[in-house]
């Protein structure tokens, strides 16, 4: 307490030193309560006390508290002492009032008059430390109290400069609490010109002021773009002197210049005025270039405020994402921090080239960091750098990097902090999946998963190979194969047994054939991990075991004798038991037909967004980085032909998991009746459907397929017609199942696609041929893939002749295959989706819009569900209006990615429509309000 004696208060010197040579707790609280009796005899007996006696005794309360005992006593005295005219007493004064007095206290009026008389005294030191007092106690009181003066005092030209400072800072404060407080109209634009005063602490606090009104109201405060970046230019432009001598080791002002960067870092940049635009590039280029120079000091405060500005501006450059000179050299920049001696330049280096990556400027430039930033995976003794550049590799993942980089992540692994496991086990998944080409190649990472990390290997992974390989028929030998391989390990994790059964029941006759991999080889290597496993698991290999008597009847025996083991067991499980014994019955009781079709082979997996990646969001809640590039971001991808969606052989691989029903035959006593593949689920058509000159052509135009993948076509009394569609990315697969309704067949049966070379050349259409002939009552498959290559307007026609008892027929159809169904749902949140929508909105040619009249009674529901199904992501309570729907989306092409924001304003009252679409794209713009249009 050095100032406190030199204050001249010997007696709380003495009293201090007291406290710090008590021997024990017990002579502290002795020492404490005689001072606390002394001093409140003296409160209470003395009216005579002076103000520095008061001002002692007030010291030393404040000094008991900070101890930790509670002070009930002695507040009137420090109000008292508001009242002085010596700065040292009203000090302690409002000090004890800031720690000690509750808002609810019965002085707070007698505080809040002293504190008034304060504000308007022309001692700019008592006005300070009253609107340092406002601050520190920061209630609704005080701001109801004093919200009217305060920003007179911010604004006023006879107001010191030292006091406009305290001011900001006091109301910053205050709004944090009640953000009524401050006024708007003719303030407004005078709270702005405080960029512009001469006093460098006015322009700092004022910028902070100003950062969270922006937030608040950023369309009021848009005023601030010109004038922030106005002086930021002053600052950091070598023709200027502005603040030049505000320098902290050799950097102008360094703490103003980065809550510059962070206020302009609210707003989209500057389209209006060129000149502005141009002004902030040249000041960004300039802190680029001048962290290019060799450093004017050795000392760590030197490169400390000189990479607060680069960091701040890097992250306004990628936050404007329009300037890819700028984006480009920033990657750059931080390449050269990766390999910085300090560590948190490291971590953030490869913090914000997460963000670079997602760019279609820097993308390619971020990756030609790739091996440093595997060696920081491997060789940083920091682990949250570790993770950092974890991220870093996932958010730069592209098809042409995709094996290179789950490689070096699997050999990560084995030796990877337990903290990190999980989520790089699900980021290895996730880009296995998303970039696999080769599902052999796809099976080979999750299996090595397991191996590495099966403890880190949830449900949701296992799950997910799973479905995958069931959708596939071109990998299901190949994965019982590599699990029937995987098994024989001396130590196999039991997430392994779980894979390896189910694979196996469904799969093992596949390789069967081979002696190393007989039936009862399969049996036998499962059954001995049974006794290992958990009760679930178990109950899996219990369920795996009569898939074998169905697929190896040469083997009941065995099994059989298994279930008989644990019907009779007295087990602990009730539900082992009951499984093993209805099994048992099962195989003793059921024909072989029966069996064959109560264990057949589990049907595909409806496609939905992977359940991992929606982990992984969770268990990172705002830190997953997207490796997803932004529109118009990624390069021309990498395509495998031997395995890309237009190879039509039936060994082809099926990229987007949509698997091939089995033709179902109708029975013999359902004669004219057609068996319907697609379920009941779907309603009976309700097509544009236009009969021609003659009663026997038929021209369908499926207008409700826009919001809809599956259902019927057509119909009539001859024919059905329905489509299962699945799409993913720029691929597109689809199903047309076609059923005589008739009891003679259908003759010269031909599908022609009707698609013109220079529509190819943006769509492309790969159809599979069928039979001539479609039998009575039968249905067939035919497959259709599509690769969307640019963007489109029209969808193409499939023309179905055919010939039924001797009359021709003619039917023409519209494929669903609308640009809206290569769609990939965007989570955003507000303050994205509206920093987008105002970038895209500065040029008509990125919107298109459309105010219609609602076709049918307006049901917001009915609404909210076409929507959903357009295959754009619904963004939630992100409008102020909640009858209003705003969506985010990226059409995927193999040219380009372009990004779509979307809103729908609904009028009850008038029973219309406003429908508004920005994207990068005109034609993309216009062609999806035309479609979502349509559907109201």
């Amino acid at each position: 307490m050095p100032a406190v004696r030199g204050d001249g208060m010997r007696g709380l010197a003495v009293f201090i030193s007291d406290i710090r040579n008590c021997k024990s707790k017990e002579a502290e609280i002795k020492r404490i309560n005689k001072e606390l009796a002394n001093i409140r005899s003296k409160f209470k007996g003395d009216k005579t006390l002076d103000g520095y006696q008061k001002k002692k005794y007030v010291c030393k309360l404040l000094f008991i508290f900070l101890l930790g005992h509670d002070i009930d006593f002695g507040h009137m005295e420090a109000v008292n002492l508001l009242s002085s005219n010596k700065y040292s007493e009203k000090q302690i004064g409002y000090l004890f009032i800031s720690v000690l007095v509750n808002t609810n206290s019965e002085l707070i009026k007698l505080i809040i008059q002293s504190i008034k008389n304060d504000l308007v005294s022309r001692n700019s030191i008592h006005v300070n430390l009253a609107l340092q007092c406002i601050a520190n106690i920061g209630s609704r009181e005080m701001a109801e109290a004093f919200g009217n003066d305060i920003p007179k005092l911010l604004v006023s030209g006879d107001t010191m400069d030292v006091v406009k400072q305290s001011a900001a800072l006091c109301l910053l404060r205050l709004f944090r609490t009640s953000q009524e407080i401050i006024p708007g109209g003719e303030w407004t634009s005078r709270i702005i010109h405080l960029l512009n005063d001469q006093h460098m602490g006015v322009v700092t606090a004022a910028t902070s002021l100003i950062d969270a009104l922006v937030k608040k109201n950023p369309e009021e405060y848009k005023g601030c773009v010109s004038l922030a970046v106005s002086r930021l230019s002053r600052i950091v432009t070598a023709s200027y002197t502005d603040l030049q001598d505000y320098t902290y080791y050799f950097v102008p002002a360094p703490w103003l210049s980065v809550k510059l960067l962070r206020l302009l870092q609210n707003y989209t940049p500057p389209a209006e005025d060129p000149g502005v635009r141009g002004r902030l590039n040249e000041c960004l280029e300039t802190i680029l270039n001048k962290a290019q120079e060799p450093p004017k000091s050795k000392k760590v405060q030197h490169s400390n405020a000189k990479n607060a500005v680069l960091f701040e501006a890097i992250s306004l450059i990628i936050h404007n994402d329009s300037e890819a000179n700028l984006l480009v050299r920033a990657c750059n920049q931080l390449g050269q921090f990766l390999s910085n001696r300090e560590t948190n330049l490291r971590y953030l280096a490869l913090e914000s080239m997460c963000h670079l990556a997602t760019s279609e400027f820097s993308h390619e430039a971020v990756k030609k960091h790739q091996e440093v930033v595997i060696l920081s995976m491997k060789m940083e003794k920091d682990v949250s750098v570790r993770q950092q550049a974890v991220d870093l590799l996932y958010a730069m993942c592209d098809k042409s990097n995709a094996e290179e980089i789950v490689q070096e992540m699997l050999n990560y692994l084995e030796t990877a902090d337990y903290s990190i496991r999980e989520e790089m086990v699900l980021k290895v998944a996730i880009l296995a999946e998303k970039y696999a080409t080769d599902y052999t190649w796809y099976v080979d990472v999750i299996l090595n998963l397991i191996r590495i990390a099966g403890d880190y290997v949830s449900e949701e992974v296992w799950y997910r190979v799973i479905q995958i390989v069931i959708n596939r028929d071109e990998v299901q030998g190949y994965a019982a194969k590599t699990v029937f391989e995987a098994l024989q390990a001396p130590a196999c994790h039991e997430n392994m047994v779980k894979v390896g059964g189910y694979i196996l029941g469904e799969f093992g006759n596949l390789i069967a054939g081979d002696q190393r991999s007989s039936p009862g080889v399969q049996f036998q290597l499962l059954h001995s991990k049974y006794h290992l496993c958990s009760p679930m698991t178990r109950a899996l290999l219990l369920s795996t075991y009569i898939k074998f008597i169905n697929l190896f009847p040469e083997i009941r025996t065995q099994v059989q004798e298994v279930f008989k083991q644990h019907s009779n067991l007295r087990s602990a499980d009730v539900e082992l038991q009951q499984r093993a014994s209805e099994y048992l019955q099962l195989s003793i009781i059921a024909s072989s037909d029966v069996l064959a079709t109560v264990l057949e082979e589990m049907p595909a997996f409806p496609e939905r967004e992977s359940s991992i990646l929606a982990v992984l969001k969770k268990k990172k809640p705002g830190r997953v980085p997207e490796n997803d590039i932004k529109e118009n971001k990624s390069p021309t991808p990498v395509t495998n032909h031997n395995n890309d969606v237009n190879n039509t052989s039936a060994g082809s691989a099926d990229l987007l998991g949509l698997s091939t029903p089995p033709t179902s035959q109708p029975n013999s006593s359902n004669t004219g009746v057609l068996l319907d593949v697609l379920g009941d689920i779907y309603n009976k058509p309700t097509n544009n459907l236009s009969n021609t000159s003659s009663n026997n052509t038929w021209f369908v135009d499926p207008k409700k397929f826009v919001c809809k993948n599956n259902g019927v076509l057509f119909e009539n009394d001859l024919i059905q017609i329905g489509v299962k569609s699945e799409f993913r990315q720029n691929l597109g697969r689809l199903g047309l199942f076609y059923g005589n309704k008739t009891s003679a067949p259908l003759q010269n049966f031909v599908p022609t696609l009707m698609w013109s070379d220079e529509q190819a050349s943006k769509l492309s259409i790969q159809m599979k041929p069928v039979e001539p002939v479609l039998e009575a009552g039968a249905q067939i498959q035919q497959m259709i893939n599509a690769e969307c290559i640019d963007d489109y307007t029209d969808a193409p026609s499939i023309v179905i002749n055919f010939v039924c008892n001797n009359i021709p027929q003619k039917i023409t159809i519209k494929l669903p295959l609308t640009i809206n169904k290569f769609f990939e749902p965007t989570e955003m949140n507000g303050e994205s989706f509206f920093a987008r929508w105002k970038n895209l909105g500065n040029t008509n040619q990125q919107r298109s819009q459309k105010i219609f009249k609602a076709s049918t009674p307006m049901d917001l529901q009915v609404a909210r569900t076409k929507i959903m199904g357009f295959g754009m992501q619904l963004l939630d309570g992100i409008d102020p209006n909640p009858d209003n729907f705003v969506c985010a989306g990226i059409i995927h092409m193999r040219t380009q990615q372009v990004g779509c924001l979307l809103r729908l304003e609904p009028n009850k009252n008038a029973q219309m429509y406003r429908l508004t679409v920005r994207s990068s794209k005109e034609t993309v713009s216009i062609e999806i309000c035309d479609l979502l249009a349509e559907q109201f």
